[in-house]
């Protein structure tokens, strides 16, 4: 997209959105939008407050935009880059903050208070949480660490199920079923039984598609239970989720491959298969000015690659978390004072099976401390502090390791007027090399951790019909860790490609975000990023870092022309990127748009949906540069329509 369209991006929003926080008070009501709570800070409070940048999606938004997994609802929604998964179970890699292909490792995934991160270069697998049990995603754009640790200099993802909510309860029943392009079928099924205190809730969910591509097809089926009480400021339960999925594998496309058939395999022959397992158990409570909360999980993923049917590459993981957490909330003369302690546990170990069989584990403690002041006047000065200890060690490459990291952050959210509120905060991050990067290194060489010093500034409004809210950020880091395929290694089969520390490395930009009620029956989101992800020294100095799009924009609407009817629509445009470190290739920018219409009646909901409305060829995935002409292609899908329907009871 050239610089003339982003210039009318900005007029455009110029003439829909207010001038001013000042002259958005003046205007009149036409649709009041509800203040904006997260838990994204372990306890609940406003998002007007925080000295950094939530973005939330309701249940509401998901039902409305027709998106079938957490990922796709963060994707067409807030528009963060996205990156097609080698798994065809719906599954895309994001990434919040410029990281490339080490996003997965820079950013943390929270559900319903427990970590589910792997601590391989496994991913983790989002596509399988059923998305009708899901009350609200919150991402926190830019550090997280003081909060959640090794490994959120990107940011965090928050995932609240509707059981897992403080909300009330009631009786409530909901089925869904869909068919579509690309051989979908698809089917949801979800339940809410409530007697005094008690409450449970059941999802079952299942997914048949062919995909885009020839040995592309999967078979996804969840289901998960939850069982709680409720009563005297106490909450106690338990969760237990299970989700499989089977799938082909196609392997990547020449350019020429692509440009003749990219529909076609590579790998005929080749299938996945990942089955996963949680059990949760939670508590929360009150006890004087305190609020308490704790929550114990146990998760296990099993792993099979296959061609023609024998495993070749099988592992297991067993993980267990522990999160304790405690907020005290009182009062220090005419200010208010916040103060959250917190406990974090996690025990993880990957087996791998055959005959090359290893032993990979993590282990972590972490222990911090979040502090909250706000003066008479409103001002909010915010202090956290986290110290981690982590053992890490993998049989295959006989490395181990101990180390201990500390991560801080200092913060202030001062108003201007009224609505209108500007915020910064500095601290510092940090990642580890996880245990598969630990091994495949250079001769000799240990991975030290990296670190990022971070800074952002922000400024935020809320008006009778919307809300906006603009952000710039930096984060310099030392010793990023990341795979760098052209480095000499004598340890490697063809002699090149390390895990290494790169040099020093930047990632800063500026993020738009809105919300406007345009009338009663219509409303209005913009999400824009402006992202600089670059080599700040060394042999790639002045380069970008490969697979980060410098610009994106989501602009999406919400129409209801009459009772019963609505449309629902987005248009998602990013830029073209590299996938190589010498930035010798680009990979084309793509614009993908979405609609949906639905019809609601009685207890009925009828809706047809149709994805990259305009059936652009592109592709979000790319590992290779070869004389000029990328390669290693993985091929997005053409234009896919879907038709539905919904009950609720």
């Amino acid at each position: 997209m050239p610089r003339t369209v982003l210039a009318a991006l900005a007029t455009a929003l110029a003439s829909v959105y207010p001038l001013s926080p000042l002259q958005a008070q003046t205007g009149p009501a036409l649709a009041q939008l509800p203040p904006v709570k997260v838990s994204a800070t372990r306890f609940a409070e406003s998002v007007d407050v925080l000295p950094f940048g939530v973005s939330v999606i309701s249940a509401a938004d998901i039902e409305r935009a027709g998106v079938s997994t957490i990922n796709e609802a963060i994707i067409k929604l807030l528009g963060v880059p996205g990156r097609l998964d080698f798994y065809g179970g719906g599954d895309y890699g994001l990434d919040l903050r410029g990281f490339g292909a080490t996003a997965a490792s820079n950013q943390v995934v929270i559900v319903d208070g427990i970590r589910i991160n792997e601590a391989d270069l496994g991913g983790t697998r989002l596509a399988g949480i059923d998305i009708d049990s899901v009350e609200r995603i919150e991402v926190i754009r830019g550090s997280a660490a003081v909060l959640y640790g090794e490994g959120a200099t990107g940011g965090a993802i928050i995932v609240t199920t509707k059981a897992g909510g403080s909300g009330s309860r009631q009786n409530a029943a909901t089925a869904y079923a869909a068919a579509g392009s690309y051989g979908l079928r698809e089917l949801r099924a979800s339940g809410t039984l409530v007697n005094g205190g008690f409450s449970a809730d059941v999802t079952a969910n299942q997914r048949r598609a062919d995909n885009h591509r020839d040995n592309f097809k999967s078979d996804t089926d969840g289901a998960s239970l939850v069982a709680q009480w409720r009563g005297d400021g106490l909450r106690l339960g338990a969760r237990f989720a299970v989700d499989k999925l089977d799938t082909g594998l196609p392997g990547s496309l020449s350019a020429e491959q692509y440009r003749l058939n990219p529909a076609q395999t590579t790998s005929p022959t080749k299938t996945g298969a990942i089955r996963n397992q949680r059990q949760i158990l939670f508590a929360q409570g009150s006890l004087g000015d305190w609020q308490l909360a704790l929550d114990a999980g146990k998760r296990r993923k099993e792993l099979d690659s296959l061609n023609k049917g024998t495993p070749t590459y099988q592992y297991e993981v067993d993980a267990n978390n522990v999160a304790a957490r405690a907020k005290h909330q009182g009062t220090l003369g005419s200010a208010t004072n916040a103060l959250v302690l917190g406990i974090d546990q996690t025990d993880w170990t990957r087996t791998t099976l055959g005959t090359w069989g290893s032993v990979a584990k993590h282990k972590s403690h972490a222990v911090y401390v979040n502090d909250d002041l706000t003066l008479a006047g409103a001002t909010r000065l915010a202090a956290g502090l986290r110290t981690e200890s982590v053992e890490q060690s993998n049989s295959s490459s006989g490395v181990s390791r101990d180390t201990r990291q500390t991560a801080w952050e200092l913060g202030v959210t001062q108003p201007l007027a009224k609505g209108w509120s500007a915020y910064a905060r500095i601290g510092r991050s940090f990642r580890l090399a996880n245990v598969d990067e630990l091994g495949f290194t250079l001769p000799g060489a240990l991975l030290l951790p990296q670190t990022s010093r971070d800074l952002e500034l922000g400024t935020r409004w809320s008006y009778a019909t919307g809300r906006a809210e603009l952000r710039w950020y930096r984060s310099a880091l030392r010793n990023e860790v990341g795979y760098d395929p052209v480095i000499a290694n004598p340890n490697s089969w063809n002699g090149f490609g390390a895990n290494v520390n790169f040099d020093p490395t930047q990632r800063q930009g500026m993020e738009l975000q809105t919300d406007h009620a345009l009338s009663s029956a219509l409303t209005l989101q913009v999400n824009a990023a402006l992202r600089q992800a670059r080599f700040t020294d060394g042999a790639y100095s002045g380069r970008d870092v490969p697979l980060v799009p410098h610009q994106t924009v989501a602009l999406r609407a919400d129409w209801r022309p009459l009772p019963g009817h609505s449309v629902n629509g987005g248009v998602n445009w990013v830029a073209s990127q590299s996938p190589d470190f010498n930035n010798a290739c680009r990979m084309p920018s793509y614009v993908t748009s979405d609609v949906r219409y639905a019809y609601q009646f009685d207890r009925a909901e009828l809706s047809l949906g149709i994805n990259n409305l305009t059936d652009s060829k592109y592709y979000t995935l790319a590992y290779r540069c070869t004389a000029g002409v990328t390669q290693a292609i993985y091929p997005e899908a053409g234009r896919a329509v879907t038709a539905s329907v919904r009950f609720k009871f």
